[in-house]
């Protein structure tokens, strides 16, 4: 299936900036960009977007040049799904904006960061990194006179919050209804969050080969892998061994985008929806793999769980994030002083309309904003007796 170099005329079913739910905050209409455009530029200019570059995926930051974090994991995102979005013809700038903007609630050290914080904030309702994102976004980031956040669309807003407990959900109006009614979000949110899934198990492979901590033979028993492994090795025998991967690799995202892009093009076609509102009525998403193929993708999660984030030295890491967050938590929460002077003065503001809740809201804020480095150099200050400021 040829794809058009240029964007074709948007599908009934897609999201159209003209037909937006509009902002938080009332804007005048840019002159010169759309207003999905709009949203992926205040995203790129975000202080919150360009921590992601010292933001651990499944490394910390400082173990390796070459290994992803969170900003290239987020270029890569963006790309399958840019890629995907023109051939469906749905908005390739809110796709954009979307994938852009999906990670900047993380947390430093990963998934073990995330975990840590969610236990630390158990009793004042937990921690949610999609959630985080979506604070981003509407109030953290400080950059314009006139309101706190970005002020983003609703669409864009509604694609960032890929998950959302019940009791979350009923806390923020209009935004958390589908989680409530079971409804669907946008053909472009659903995107985002398949491509997510893509990007990230493909180069965790690449990355978990590169660090030694997985094996090319364990991989050769997998559906998805083994195949492609065999089919590049048939074409390319005397292929060098880091070659051999990336071609592996590369053929693993193509032929998932591939099959993402069949079987959403079938569910479309039989679900005949006219528009955005008729997506949100499906009873199952329309973005998505085909049953052999999204068995293949478990099968990988499942190797992925056990064979790299289950590795001595990724738990090794992990724990010690796990330590590094605990203790920062405990030590701002127990005194707020520790922190910033900003962050302080935050503290007491929502201590004084929510109480130790609102306290341990802006503790949890300030600590999923840092990054790896500056998290381990903040537990230095704050616990080595040797270290004056």
């Amino acid at each position: 299936m040829a794809v058009s170099a240029q964007p074709a005329p948007l599908a009934a079913y897609a999201a159209d900036p003209a037909r937006s739910r509009g902002r938080r905050h009332a804007e005048p209409s840019p002159e010169w960009r759309s207003e999905f455009q709009r949203d992926r530029d205040r995203i790129i200019h975000s202080s919150a977007f360009r921590r992601l570059e010292y933001k651990t995926q499944v490394f910390v930051n400082h173990e390796g040049d070459l290994f992803r974090t969170r900003l290239t994991h987020t270029l890569e995102v963006c790309q399958v799904a840019r890629t995907i979005a023109r051939a469906l013809h749905l908005n390739e700038d809110l796709t954009e904006a979307i994938t852009l903007a999906h990670d900047l609630g993380h947390t430093p050290f990963g998934h073990a960061g995330q975990e840590a914080l969610n236990r630390c904030m158990e009793a004042y309702g937990g921690f949610e990194h999609n959630l985080q994102s979506l604070r981003v976004v509407d109030d953290l980031e400080q950059r314009y006179a006139e309101f706190d956040g970005l002020n983003l669309c609703w669409e864009t807003r509604e694609g960032i919050l890929k998950h959302c407990s019940a009791a979350n959900a009923r806390k923020i109006g209009d935004l958390g209804r589908r989680f409530l009614e079971r409804l669907q979000p946008s053909l472009e949110a659903q995107l985002a969050n398949l491509a997510d899934e893509i990007a990230y198990n493909s180069h965790d492979v690449d990355d978990g080969l590169r660090a030694g901590l997985i094996d090319v033979s364990a991989l050769r028993e997998l559906d998805l892998t083994g195949r492609l492994f065999a089919e590049v090795e048939a074409t390319h025998p005397s292929l060098s061994h880091r070659r051999l991967i990336h071609e592996t690799v590369r053929r693993m995202i193509g032929v998932q985008v591939g099959n993402v892009l069949r079987t959403s093009q079938a569910a479309i076609a039989a679900a005949a929806p006219d528009s955005i509102e008729a997506v949100r009525r499906q009873p199952a998403p329309l973005i998505r793999f085909g049953d052999e193929m999204a068995q293949q993708h478990r099968q990988l999660k499942r190797f992925l769980f056990q064979s790299l984030y289950r590795h001595h030295r990724v738990h090794r890491m992990a724990v010690k994030a796990k330590r590094t967050v605990g203790s920062l938590f405990e030590a701002f929460l127990d005194d707020p002083g520790l922190m910033p002077p900003r962050h302080s003065r935050r503290a007491r503001t929502l201590e004084d309309t929510n109480g130790r809740s609102g306290r341990a809201l802006a503790v949890a804020d300030y600590i999923a904003g840092m990054t790896d480095r500056y998290a381990i150099a903040e537990h230095e200050r704050l616990f080595d007796p040797r270290r004056l400021t």
